[in-house]
């Protein structure tokens, strides 16, 4: 669509018009090209109706633009290009990647850039495995933002998309990911967009408007002068003001109608004036009646030529063109320049190809055909296409405009491949789409059960309910191992995402053992295991009858599955937690990268986690992410971000938990979270909370949850965080009601482990805060004797905790330095930190004046080093109770960094670069580099190469 002043509806050829009333957007568009060429990035985005400039502005912006020392890519969005996943972005790239040497292309291909090349191109990197509904799109806009920063890197870069708005979702999303983290890059973004989009993709654009570095441009309607240039382009000679004024009126300054309207005029031979207006309709129809005017004065070959056009679309090849419209090669030609002539077209590569000047030319031509005509007309283009081998999705996209069913043995083969490719690159609800246009209009199933299989698992991510009823009419029909394996598997997920987790258990239960290969049984049989976890009776019945023999050795993927399984469940009651740890660590040891399930290591990592081993599992889940990152599973990979969150949360790191629920909640849409949304939510709140960002709490407790998040058991853990919130907020009978709940749930559950849920320390605090001190030791003397049998020192100390405050005197500050001694070299650094100021705070009112200086002090300065700036404020004013003045904070060393300034130390140290940090931190280069400043200020180190000694033990040895 060519949205610009304007189309030359008739005449007047587009290169041949100048801008009218632009100069001041074509100079900021020209400053931020100057930025750039300067290092700093930017992005402009043009809004406006249809025939305001948009376009033509842009032609003119490219081609000021100099050819030295600059690099220029440019897309438009199109119709057919919004049904496939990156077409704007090959337009982009593809003219580029065909120039390219091969040690030129091996330097933008380096490192991440990979996975982009090769999801666009199709290839699949060895070993890797997608699951159905599983989203590889973080994996490949991650790829395409390194692509575009090496690319980048050798000159500054201008990318300019005309009419983003009718972008592809994966272009937009990649658009709205570069544009997030463009700041500090040699880059322009130049977009143009129509105004009143509704559509679903319009909030990405709105996202890209928001960006603090983008510059919004709305070109308003023409002046009375620009009116009279128009004049002066069209006639060759001026009119009055008061034609000028009367064309205003008309079409309010709209650039293409005026264009339009003064073409009609021309065309009908009448002049300039006034008078001559009187004919002409203000709502703008006179644009349609003048391009069927001009087609109706044109030979039938003209007409079938500008309709086949109209099908095809724009840059078609000219002979599937001629071979639609009925006409040979010479005679096609022919009608294109006759086209051509009269301004409908305008040919592209020295007119091997076409393209309508606008896009409303295109809606004129096709609003004639009757909608039979239509998709008779696309169906046929589709089978030109496959027989002069285009691509399968070009050809798709035919067949996806014609209402029938395409059951055709060659149309099916074409949309299944070309569904494969959407699944691959990150659009399931294409390849539904597609898949869904092979099933016959009688709604009897396809013969082919086949296709019944690959939509079934298609709509796994999207559409679970259909999904399930597809896969379940399939499952009669498959017999080959592998694929009933992947059958059963995905109808299991399907199940439980639909909230019918016990069917789930039964047909696994059932069906399990027609699988004849005997590992993809106990794959399945721990399925099982993990689908009776989501089910409140299920599970309580499988803890209850299972054996879990998890002493096992693991010595194949299916016994690994088996053992993880067992273990995350084990791990719920504190009887089992260390021998649940045991077995997670040897299944963790023994897996095998790429053959063993991500989601049953996750599993394992969470035994570790369960087990009061916060830092194991981090490290566990930490490889889990980089293989998921790799194999572009987008839910696992925010489901082991929200599990990796609750881990740092444990060691005491809140800055890097909430960068991961970050993460979790930014890179996974919420519809994907669907019942399991709850977990990353929760522990976004107890981070917020001690950080002392109460507001932001509030705000995270308030996101909307499914209504089948009340069934799961990670609904317990929200209503523990916002209990929790409560208690901040000091409404203690509110925040009871919510923790004993939480507390009531995690029984039913069996999730009994004090090292599972904090719900009984806080439901203690609440009594406490009511004057109820018999509840409040109830809860501590279970949690603690739990804690105990089950060795779990972070429990235990914080059991011991919550019991010393129902005690006073000696019996307290026994209690307290039990669980100092139960913390002493235990990871759990936040919770070493509440216990040091509890200490030192029960030290003060035994009158150990001088030890309890000192405890606080380490408790103080523990606190800071977290950043949790709750406990610091309760530990500076239990020192100032003790008559000592706090020190004041370091201003440098170590102990002087603040935790965002060490993690980014720490990341830089190894290698990592201000962009690579920036990407994974979600944060903006800009905050790096001022975090790097203050840390080479306070370690007193001129660069990179200082940090070795802060932060690399063996490298400064050397």
């Amino acid at each position: 669509m060519t949205d610009g002043i304007p189309t030359d509806a008739f005449e007047c050829r587009r290169d041949t018009l100048a801008l009218v009333n632009r100069e001041e957007e074509m100079s900021s568009l020209s400053a931020l090209v100057q930025d750039a060429r300067a290092g700093s990035g930017g992005i402009a985005l043009l809004e406006g109706v249809v025939g305001i400039g948009k376009s033509l502005l842009l032609e003119r912006l490219v081609a000021a633009l100099p050819t030295e020392g600059l690099q220029v890519l440019e897309a438009r969005g199109g119709v057919l290009e919004r049904d496939f996943p990156f077409g704007v972005v090959r337009q982009l790239f593809e003219p580029l990647l065909a120039t390219l040497d091969g040690p030129r292309l091996a330097r933008l291909l380096a490192g991440s850039a990979r996975t982009a090349a090769q999801a666009l191109s199709g290839q699949r990197q060895p070993g890797d495995v997608m699951l159905p509904g599983e989203d590889m799109s973080y994996a490949v806009l991650h790829g395409l933002y390194w692509f575009t920063c090496n690319l980048a890197a050798e000159a500054p870069l201008v990318i300019v998309v005309d009419d983003a708005h009718s972008a592809d979702m994966a272009s937009l999303r990649f658009l709205t990911h570069l544009a997030r983290r463009i700041e500090g890059l040699p880059i322009l973004l130049v977009l143009s967009r129509r105004t009143g989009d509704t559509s679903t993709d319009a909030a990405l654009l709105g996202d890209i408007a928001g960006q603090p570095l983008c510059r919004v441009l709305r070109p308003g309607p023409l002046t009375g002068d620009g009116i009279g240039r128009m004049v002066e382009t069209v006639f060759g000679h001026a009119a009055d003001e008061e034609f000028h004024e009367a064309c205003l009126a008309l079409t309010g300054g709209n650039p293409l109608l005026v264009h339009s309207l003064l073409s009609v005029l021309r065309l009908d031979g009448r002049p300039p004036v006034v008078d001559a207006l009187q004919y002409i309709s203000g709502d703008g129809t006179f644009f349609h009646d003048a391009v069927r005017a001009v087609l109706q004065s044109q030979p039938a070959s003209a007409s079938a030529a500008a309709r086949a056009l109209a099908v095809m679309g724009d840059d078609a090849l000219p002979e599937v063109c001629a071979r639609l419209a009925g006409l040979d090669v010479a005679t096609h030609s022919a009608a294109m320049w006759a086209l051509r002539s009269n301004g409908l077209v305008s040919e592209v590569d020295d007119g091997r190809r076409w393209s309508f000047n606008h896009g409303l030319i295109r809606e004129v031509i096709v609003a004639d055909l009757s909608p039979e005509r239509l998709a008779e007309a696309h169906h046929r283009a589709a089978r030109l296409l496959l027989d002069a081998g285009a691509r399968a999705e070009q050809v798709a996209g035919h067949l996806l405009m014609t209402p029938l069913p395409a059951t055709e043995d060659w149309a099916v083969t074409v949309l299944r491949e070309a569904a494969r490719e959407a699944s691959f690159r990150g659009a399931p609800a294409l390849a539904v789409d597609l898949l869904r246009h092979c099933l016959p209009a009688d709604g009897r199933p396809p013969e082919d059960t086949a296709v019944l299989v690959e939509l079934g698992l298609a709509e796994a991510g999207v559409d679970p309910q259909a999904s399930v009823r597809h896969l379940q009419a399939a499952l009669e029909h498959v017999r080959e191992p592998s694929l009933r394996f992947r059958l059963l598997s995905s109808l299991a997920s399907g199940l439980i995402r639909s909230g019918q987790s016990l069917q789930a258990v039964r047909l696994l239960a059932e069906q399990a053992p027609t699988v004849r290969d005997a590992d993809l049984r106990r794959l399945l049989e721990g399925q099982r295991l993990m689908a009776s976890a989501e089910d409140l009776s299920s599970f309580a019945v499988t803890l209850r009858e299972y054996p879990f023999d998890i002493s096992r050795p693991g010595t194949t993927p299916g016994e690994r599955a088996l053992i993880a399984a067992g273990a995350g469940l084990c791990s719920v009651r504190a009887d089992r937690a260390q021998e649940s740890a045991a077995a997670a660590r040897r299944v963790l040891e023994s897996s095998v990268p790429g053959v063993d399930s991500p989601f049953f290591l996750t599993t394992a990592a969470t035994a570790l986690l369960y087990a009061g081993l916060p830092d194991e599992a981090d490290a566990a889940y930490q490889r889990v992410i980089d293989d998921t990152r790799a194999s572009q599973r987008l839910l696992l990979y925010g489901l082991c971000q929200a599990l990796r969150a609750e881990a740092r949360y444990r060691l005491g790191a809140l800055s890097e938990s909430l960068a991961a629920t970050r993460s979790a909640l930014n890179v996974v849409p919420p519809s994907h979270w669907g019942r399991t949304l709850a977990l990353p939510v929760a522990t976004q709140i107890h981070a917020l909370i001690d950080t002392g960002d109460l507001a932001g709490a509030d705000a995270a407790a308030a996101q909307a949850f499914p209504s089948t998040s009340l069934d799961t058991w990670q609904w317990n853990e929200f209503l523990c965080a916002r209990g929790r919130l409560r208690l901040a907020h000091q409404e203690p009978k509110a925040a009871l009601a919510d923790l004993l709940e939480s507390g009531r749930r995690q029984h039913e559950w069996t999730r009994t482990s004090p090292a599972v849920s904090s719900w009984w320390a806080w439901a203690g605090r609440a009594h406490l805060a009511l004057g109820a001190l018999a509840p409040a030791r109830e809860l501590a003397e279970e949690a603690v004797d739990r804690a105990r049998q089950g060795k779990l020192t972070d429990a235990l100390g914080a059991g011991l905790r919550l019991l010393a405050t129902t005690e006073s005197g000696p019996r307290k500050l026994g209690m307290l330095e039990e669980a100092l001694s139960a913390l002493d070299g235990s990871p759990a650094r936040l919770e070493l930190a509440h216990a040091l100021v509890d200490y030192g705070a029960a030290l003060h009112a035994c009158g150990h004046t001088e030890a309890a200086r000192e405890t606080l002090r380490q408790g103080l300065d523990l606190a800071y080093t977290l950043g949790a700036a709750r406990l610091r404020a309760r530990a500076n004013d239990a020192l100032l109770a003790t008559g000592a003045r706090p020190r004041r904070v370091t201003s440098s060393g170590m102990e002087s960094l603040t935790p965002s300034e060490a993690q980014v130390a720490r990341m830089a140290a190894v290698g990592e670069t201000n962009r690579e940090i920036a990407e994974e931190l979600f944060v903006t280069q800009r905050t790096v580099e001022q975090h790097l400043t203050a840390v080479y200020r306070k370690l007193a180190v001129s660069g990179r190469r200082g940090l070795g000694s802060f932060f690399d033990p063996e490298r400064a040895a050397k």
